[in-house]
């Protein structure tokens, strides 16, 4: 073989690599792509087992036109009030008077922080609720996701429990929002037979007793700019009036 034909060879070789890459690159791509919407679908839920929709919301889905959103067919809502010690959700007054004049049932949550003392916890969450009046009670929003790394999980525990004590105290029968691993880290083995509002992505919830289920992260509604959380209540119609009624027996 001579140095012409070499370099021919060598050639053809270069373009082969550069063409596998090639493909190999657009898979990939392809691959990843797909993942990601795969991970934001959301699964079926279907609406005659679940007819009851709701969401939740904060600051961060901007201003709503809770009207709208009723009339696209949600029923409840849940708010942020509160985080740790001493943040407070700026949009809660506004949301839920908003939620209030739509004909939202309401409730509202608190983000649980690891690092922070129940009861101080509790007190500000207190503080922006006040005696307004909470169709769907309170809920503690706990998971690891946005919170403190490292804390032990005794002193986790205790804090909760403090929280817990403190909101029972005013009256309130404590709702805990979590995922699988909030829930069996945290909830499982202490808090047997309490409300649970899970988190969960796959066509059913894992295998606990919950009440409410955030089954999308990326959801469309009317009157709601951008994605926004979406949720079904457990049962049917006439169960949801039954738990409407257990929470407030004045509620028509």
């Amino acid at each position: 073989m001579n140095i012409r034909e070499a370099l021919r060879h060598k050639k053809k070789d270069l373009q082969a690599a550069i063409l596998f890459l090639g493909v190999l690159s657009l898979l990939v791509f392809a691959s990843i792509r797909a993942y990601r919407e795969y991970m934001r679908s959301a699964p079926y839920v279907s609406n005659e087992r679940y007819p009851i929709r709701g969401i939740d919301i904060s600051r961060h889905n901007y201003m709503m036109n809770l009207d709208a959103a009723a009339g696209d067919g949600i029923e409840f809502v849940f708010i942020k009030a509160s985080e740790g010690k001493d943040h407070r959700d700026e949009n809660f007054q506004i949301n839920y008077d908003k939620a209030g004049h739509a004909g939202l049932k309401r409730g509202a949550y608190h983000f649980f922080r690891f690092d922070k003392d129940g009861t101080d916890q509790a007190q500000n969450f207190m503080r922006v609720v006040g005696d307004k009046k909470l169709e769907l009670g309170v809920a503690i929003d706990i998971e690891e996701t946005g919170n403190a790394k490292g804390v032990p999980r005794d002193s986790i525990l205790i804090r909760l429990q403090d929280m817990v004590d403190y909101l029972n105290l005013k009256g309130y029968r404590v709702m805990f929002y979590t995922n699988r691993d909030g829930y069996e880290d945290f909830l499982m083995n202490n808090y047997a037979g309490m409300p649970l509002w899970i988190c969960h992505f796959s066509s059913t919830p894992f295998d606990a007793d919950w009440t409410f289920w955030q089954f999308d992260h990326h959801g469309k509604v009317e009157g709601i700019p951008g994605e926004v959380d979406m949720n079904v209540f457990i049962g049917s119609r006439k169960d949801w009036e039954t738990y409407l009624n257990a929470m407030d027996p004045d509620i028509q």
